[in-house]
Order: structure tokens, then sequence, then C-alpha cells
């Protein structure tokens, strides 16, 4: 088993505790949605792709579809921001302890408010990095609902 972090940890505990079915795999390094799926072997749109923003400077977790992004004007309206700007390399690692590309999309695990894009709840599973750029896990998205209990709404293009 490679190292882990404590974000990986937290969720796996989550997911344990609440007793959801779930796959963890281990796999090669990936940092794009598209390596992701092929290592995965799924389609790209059940990646659940998570992206730190600040929002008016606070910190959020916004997650789209792995084939889809996001809808930045549309995401500011929904949710009455007037300043949007994706973090910073350095900025996503201050905040979460890890690296871009190996978020996960509970951001409660890593204290952010996560907003998911509606279309993720459509797909019959999501998978997702869980806190490396070589483990990843795959569920149902009904069992994240449940867990996590996202702002939802529809801001992917």
């Amino acid at each position: 088993m490679l190292d882990t972090s404590p974000v990986f940890e937290k969720i796996k505990a989550l997911l344990d505790q609440g007793q959801v079915p779930y796959q963890l795999f281990e796999h090669e390094p990936v940092f794009t949605s598209e390596q992701a799926a092929k290592v995965r072997n799924t389609p790209q749109k059940f990646g659940a792709k998570a992206i730190v923003f600040l929002a008016d400077k606070t910190p959020v977790l916004a997650v789209v579809p792995g084939d889809k992004r996001i809808d930045l004007k549309t995401f500011k309206k929904l949710y009455g921001i007037k300043d949007l700007r994706i973090a910073s390399p350095e900025q996503v690692k201050e905040l979460t302890g890890l690296e871009i590309g190996a978020i996960p999309p509970f951001g409660h695990a890593m204290n952010l408010p996560t907003y998911l894009d509606e279309q993720i709840t459509r797909n019959e599973m999501m998978a997702f990095n869980i806190g490396s750029h070589t483990k990843s896990v795959q569920m149902k998205p009904k069992d994240f609902l449940q867990l996590e209990k996202p702002i939802i709404g529809n801001f992917s293009i």
C-alpha cells in the first residue's frame, strides 16, 4: 500500500462507517480526467472532477462530470457570487493538503462546502481520485449524496 493522506483516511473511514458499497483502486499516477477514465476503465462522464475555487475570497469545492467544465458565469449567478477565481496550486495545497488532480469530491473532509453539478446524480456510478494521483474510488452517486449532502445545481457545460 502506498502512502496515504489524512484526507484519504478520513474519506475511507466515512465510506466504511456509512456502510456504502464502493470500490477502491490503486493505479498508475493520473493527472487529467481523460487519464483517470482510461486507467479506471470507466466513461469520462463518470468522473467527478473536483476544483477548488475562491468565491468572494471563501474557499469552495465545485464538482462536475469528468467530461464537462464549470460554467463560471452560471455558477456565480446561481450562488450570488461576485468574484470567482480558481485557487492556485499553492492555495489548493494550503487549503486541502493535496495536489490539484488528487482532490476528492468530499469537500467536508477538507472543511470546504461542496457544490455538485446535478448531471453527476444522473449517472449510475461516479469515480474520483481520493487524495492521491494513484488511488481512486468508484461508488453510486446516491450513496455520495447521502454521505456528503452537497449543494446541488446545474452549472456545467
